[in-house]
């Protein structure tokens, strides 16, 4: 599957007092990445919600290389690396200019929205992740 970019400005709330963007922010921009990627297929967070799915991070591995600062206009790619019936496994990067500040492996599952328990994908995303 191709790696899908997602462009993202820098805004004070995203920083310290430093105009540094603090750590937890990169991790939101990366779930904005994922959400547009939804968004790309034709699928929404609020679909899925209004089909009893919930999306959830399962597992998160984070690397920091370099900070991002107030302004920045930075891309976020996220990648699927491997999915099974109702996990899948993204590889996410932060850049600036193509520089690589910030990259993740983050495992989303699938559950059903009452029980919380795992769930096969629905029709709509099985259909992406075997595009």
């Amino acid at each position: 599957m191709s790696e899908f970019q997602h462009p993202v400005t820098v805004y004070i709330e995203d920083t310290d007092a430093g105009g540094i963007v603090y750590y937890v922010n990169y991790l939101k921009f990366m779930e904005r990445a994922r959400s547009e990627w939804l968004k790309k297929w034709g699928i929404t967070q609020r679909a899925l919600l209004d089909e009893n799915i919930q999306l959830v991070v399962h597992r998160l591995e984070c690397r920091y290389a370099k900070p991002a600062r107030l302004d920045d206009e930075l891309s976020v790619s996220a990648e699927v690396r491997a999915h099974s019936g109702c996990r899948m496994s993204f590889d996410q990067v932060v850049r600036h200019g193509g520089e690589p500040l910030c990259h993740a492996t983050v495992d989303i599952a699938c559950l059903d929205a009452n029980s919380l328990r795992p769930r096969r994908w629905p029709a709509s995303l099985g259909k992406a992740l075997s595009a």
